[in-house]
Order: C-alpha cells, then sequence, then structure tokens
C-alpha cells in the first residue's frame, strides 16, 4: 500500500474507537452511526490486510498491529491538534508553553525557570504535575512541550527524547530557627536518632540519602516522607522537625528567617532537567529558556 491510498479519514475514526475501546461510544463521539464507524475501521483493516481489533466481551481490544497504528496515529492527530492550538494562538497574537513538572520536583524551581514569562502577556502558560511516565506519554503525544524532571528518562529508540541538563544543587539539612539557629550539623554523622523529614521513596535523592546513611552506620528517626515537594515544605516549616531537602523548596522561608540550614551535604545532589522531543515544533521562547538553563540555574538555585 502506498501512503497515496492511505484514507486519513478511515485512520481518524480507527484512533477515536482505539482510545475509548468502544464503537458506540466513538459514533456518539463523532456524531455518526455504530456501522459507519465499523464500516471505516473494516475499510481501513482492508487496506493493510491485518485485523486492528479483537472482541472482548462488549469491548473491542487492539491486536499487536492495531497497538502499532495507534502509536503512529497518536503522533499524527497529536501533531494536529498541535498544530491548530499553535495556529489559533499565532492569529491571536500568542504563544502557548505548556510545561509538565514531575510531582517530585520543587514548585519553587519550577517557578524560578518560568519566571523569565511571568511578565510577558503574550504568553499563556499551561502548568502540569504528575509521574514521570505519565508526562512523557503526554510529551510523546504532542500534549505538552517540556517536561521538567529531577531524573533522567531510560534511552528507549522507539521513544526517542531529548534530555538537556539545566542544573544541579547540593543538598541541605534545615530547621526551625527557634531551635536550630547557629547550630551546626554534619551529614549524616551527626544525624543517628534525629528526628526526621525525607522526601519519599519515588524521589532521586531518596536512595542517595539513605545509602549515605548506611554506609556511615547512621539511623535517624525517620518522622515523615513526602513525595510532594510542597507538602514537605511545610512539614519542614510547621513540624519542628530536620529535614534534608534542596534549599529551593523552602527559599522564602531561609529569606525570612523562619528556617535556618543547618547543614550540607556535596556528597547529595539534586540536578534538574528539561526533556523534550526531537521532532518537535520550534518554540522560540522555550528555546530561549532551554539555551539560557545552565547559565541562569546554579544562580537561580544559589540565592535561596
Amino acid at each position: 500500500m502506498r501512503l497515496d491510498q492511505l484514507n486519513f479519514h478511515h485512520l481518524f475514526y480507527f484512533w477515536r474507537v482505539a482510545k475509548l475501546g468502544h464503537l458506540t461510544r466513538a459514533a456518539e463521539e463523532l456524531h455518526t452511526s455504530q456501522s459507519a464507524v465499523s464500516a471505516q475501521i473494516r475499510q481501513l483493516e482492508e487496506r493493510i490486510g491485518e485485523d486492528l481489533f479483537t472482541r472482548e466481551g462488549r469491548r473491542l481490544a487492539l491486536t499487536d498491529t492495531g497497538q502499532l497504528v495507534l502509536a503512529y496515529t497518536d503522533n499524527i492527530f497529536g501533531l494536529g491538534e498541535e498544530m491548530l492550538g499553535r495556529l489559533q494562538g499565532r492569529s491571536a497574537g500568542i504563544t502557548r508553553l505548556r510545561v509538565g513538572s514531575v510531582a517530585t520536583l520543587s514548585r519553587n524551581y519550577q517557578e524560578n525557570w518560568i519566571r523569565p514569562l511571568l511578565a510577558d502577556p503574550a504568553v499563556v502558560l499551561t502548568l502540569e504535575s504528575g509521574l514521570l511516565e505519565g508526562l512523557i506519554a503526554r510529551l510523546t503525544q504532542h500534549q505538552l512541550d517540556v517536561v521538567l524532571a529531577n531524573e533522567t528518562v531510560p534511552v528507549d529508540p522507539e521513544r526517542p527524547l531529548h534530555c538537556r541538563f539545566l542544573g544541579s544543587q547540593s543538598i541541605s539539612l534545615v530547621g526551625p530557627a527557634s531551635r536550630w539557629k547557629s547550630q551546626s550539623l554534619h551529614i549524616p554523622e551527626d544525624l543517628n536518632g534525629v528526628d526526621i523529614a525525607l522526601p519519599g521513596p519515588r524521589h532521586a535523592l531518596r536512595a542517595q540519602f539513605d545509602a549515605l546513611c548506611a554506609s556511615a552506620g547512621v539511623s535517624p528517626r525517620l518522622r515523615a516522607e513526602v513525595d510532594d515537594m510542597a507538602m514537605l515544605r511545610l512539614i519542614a516549616r510547621d513540624s519542628g522537625w530536620l529535614t534534608v531537602l534542596p534549599e529551593v523548596v523552602v527559599q522564602d522561608e531561609l529569606r525570612s528567617g523562619v528556617l535556618v540550614t543547618v547543614g550540607h551535604s556535596a556528597a547529595l545532589q539534586e540536578s534538574f532537567y528539561a526533556i523534550t522531543t526531537p521532532h518537535r515544533y520550534q518554540i522560540e521562547l522555550l528555546e530561549q529558556l532551554l539555551s539560557g538553563a545552565s547559565k541562569t540555574a546554579p544562580c537561580v538555585l544559589a540565592s535561596s
């Protein structure tokens, strides 16, 4: 089959059925009959020469070929949706930037990264938070322009991604000024039995911290483990415990004097990355952020 024999209308109907897993729901969404949708898919299967679905009760399940076709239609129609969004934004004189951020990443870091755009009236930002895999899936379907993360993604030839290093910072031990002002502790030597709050097991630096304590034979008293950095910030501020985290998470509390830095560890580093797709539409504002990140990130982090 040649490309000029491929009917994109058939592909679109297939895409909606594959996404919804149900002919009736797809027909309702497409404002047509179930028989019309079924006929379109049969014609596509005849052109391809293979079945795309098998029936499992009332639902339709994708065959292996169907899974392959779905991966391509996600790109085809995802790009189509992106194109329409870009054209609508351009006609209105705006640039829309869609940023995903992993749930374990500091919101302060994310705000610092997008700060150059906040004063631009021609920019509309969409900010999403979630698990890395879910965000990467949305990125590859062209529903996000960039994903900010504190870990890299595995190399996958079938899912090419660009992972750009933005910067890193050492991890700090912080505590309430009312108790810890003018005091200093070494990480991890002085932490045995100390009440402490830590990033959750999914956070990139948690494994580093646990390994460091294990090698030193030190056992802090774990009081809380928190995936969400905004919640860890509140616990650092209000619990009275010591907290191990990047200073950017509590930059405002450190500046105001509510919290103080009790110790640093060069052995613990959190790194920051911007993940994009190699064939994405080039957005000038995003390119400026990415090209300047390696220069600005250390300064931004150091300001906390």
